[in-house]
């Protein structure tokens, strides 16, 4: 099949369209490089720089490579940043994926697939792990913006039929990972560490997260490549909590280090406690994550240490 992905520069979407390659499937990126890397894209992929706000750009794409499936990965996923600029935010993760949205109805594309967030759209869930019927009450403007584009997408499902899948992820780690932003905690620990710097934990090292490897990730996006899953929301996670302090702990074991962490404040917008019950997509799909944390993080550190190409 041709596959266009966004983001697929990035972290997450670059694994993806190594498997996509691996697997036989055609595949066109299409990315704006503001977070992605150039370097990450396969050699193999048709690559367009181009920002998924532009809507003329993005449908001549679609014009030139009618593209059979779309799968979405391009995003303003800052948590800070939405909270400072939330129009910025929304522009993005709203109206340029709207922009995916009319041009696959429009291309008749047979298949949308949207990498959400189970992070952030939950809010502060009153039971853990929290179940895809658990109330939506973000607390950040990047969990509504993000959640806004689920409600689009059943939207053009029911009145359209474009079939739709949606990923909500949780916390996802492993090599690609840049450590110079909010979300890639590990990576962000790993570079400290490895330049002798103490890393600062923000709270008190309580806070917890539900980590999944990125590899575990890749393997859901491509179950729900043709029909599994049609206008279904899946979460995806071990339904484990892990606090700051224990990934700070198993970074630091990993790089064979005895550094100390910071203690600095809480920073807004951010939840205390999540971790997300995947047993529906282990149900329908088959899918349960397989590497363990201290597998994932020792995967890795190798790779920040060079060790892993």
């Amino acid at each position: 099949m041709k596959i266009l992905v966004t983001g697929g520069a990035g972290f997450i979407a670059s694994h993806l369209v190594d498997r996509l390659i691996d697997e036989g499937h055609s595949v066109v990126v299409v990315d704006n490089l503001s977070a992605g890397r150039y370097e990450n894209v396969n050699k193999s992929a048709t690559f367009y720089k181009i920002d998924i706000c532009d809507f003329t750009a993005l449908e001549l794409i679609f014009k030139k490579e009618r593209p059979e499936v779309v799968n979405h990965h391009a995003a303003q996923v800052n948590v800070r940043k939405s909270v400072d600029t939330p129009m910025y935010d929304a522009n993005v993760n709203i109206l340029g994926s709207l922009n995916l949205c009319e041009l696959s109805r429009k291309f008749q594309v047979k298949k949308f697939i949207y990498a959400s967030t189970g992070g952030a759209v939950y809010g502060e869930p009153k039971s853990l792990p929290v179940k895809e019927t658990c109330p939506v009450e973000p607390i950040s403007q990047y969990g509504v913006s993000k959640h806004t584009v689920e409600h689009y997408l059943y939207i053009f499902y029911k009145l359209y039929g474009l079939n739709f899948t949606v990923l909500r992820y949780p916390n996802v780690y492993g090599p690609r990972q840049s450590p110079h932003g909010e979300a890639g905690v590990i990576a962000i620990f790993s570079e400290q560490i490895l330049k002798n710097k103490r890393p600062t934990i923000f709270g008190d090292g309580s806070k917890t997260r539900d980590y999944v490897y990125v590899g575990d990730i890749i393997t859901a996006n491509m179950t729900v490549l043709n029909n599994s899953g049609n206008g279904e929301i899946y979460n995806l996670g071990w339904g484990r909590e892990i606090t700051d302090y224990e990934v700070f702990e198993t970074v630091r074991r990993s790089l064979l280090s005895n550094i100390e962490p910071i203690f600095g404040q809480k920073r807004p917008g951010e939840i205390e406690h999540i971790s997300l019950d995947s047993s529906k997509a282990t149900k329908a799909l088959r899918w349960k994550p397989k590497i363990t944390f201290e597998e994932g993080v020792n995967l890795a550190t190798k790779y920040y240490t060079g060790k892993l190409k």
